[in-house]
């Protein structure tokens, strides 16, 4: 692993009324260990997995495509600042990344089509063909396919969102592949129960009083859709 573990230091947390110092699991949870190529962040909205997330790109020197213009009607001065009272530790020394959402990649692609202009061999990378001509989900995996093939920590938020179910299972095809190499390592936020049932993978949730790992058929995401599937009528019924 190249990420070896994150550790959070509620002492340092500037206030305890705004999020996300205002959650528990980040008072009772001290360390968080990476011990497999694939580790899963899972639960409910709201919990903290995103902003965990971000926090660990921010510690990790992992730079964040987002639109910095964003009107606010309630600023939060501290919702972005966790990774302030956090620090990491590397198994064998830094290791350059790449962070992943969805909202990110559309800011992405657009910079990467005005580079192209002048570079039209960077599109090579992704497969030679501009991905703002591809759908999003083409484009999507385009990017996976390239961008995983190189050593590095990968944080992904919610990649699955704008995926079919059999896009979702290629995607998790790369993910294997690429944690097999010994190269790549990914953290990732995911409600998809295909994504989370990748072989192998650790998952930690987000639903306890403290971040807690937690085994694929116990999370919430697996039952809903197994009961969904095997009960759909009598579930339906009493909605």
């Amino acid at each position: 692993m190249h990420l070896k573990r994150v550790s959070l230091w509620p002492e340092r947390y500037p206030d305890r009324n705004y999020y996300p110092f205002n959650l528990k699991l980040f008072h009772h949870t001290r360390n968080i260990e990476f011990v497999a190529p694939i580790t899963f962040f899972v639960g409910e909205n709201g919990t903290g997995k995103s902003t965990l997330l971000e926090a660990m790109a921010h510690k990790c020197g992992i730079h964040i495509w987002e639109n910095a213009t964003d009107a606010r009607v309630a600023a939060n001065p501290y919702e972005k600042s966790l990774y302030r009272c956090m620090t990491v530790e590397w198994t064998d020394g830094y290791v350059p990344g790449a962070f992943f959402s969805g909202e990110m990649f559309r800011d992405f692609i657009r910079n990467l089509e005005e580079w192209s202009v002048d570079d039209p061999g960077i599109l090579a990378y992704f497969g030679g063909q501009s991905l703002l001509s591809q759908s999003h989900g083409q484009s999507l995996m385009s990017y996976f396919n390239a961008r995983y093939r190189i050593k590095g920590l990968y944080l992904l938020d919610e990649p699955e969102t704008a995926l079919s179910p059999r896009s979702q299972l290629q995607l998790l095809k790369v993910l294997i592949e690429a944690g097999r190499s010994g190269q790549v390592q990914f953290v990732i936020v995911s409600h998809s129960p295909i994504l989370l049932g990748c072989p192998g993978a650790v998952l930690y949730s987000f639903d306890c009083q403290s971040i807690t790992q937690i085994s694929y058929e116990d999370t919430e995401h697996y039952q809903v859709y197994r009961d969904f599937m095997t009960s759909r009528d009598s579930l339906l019924s009493g909605i």
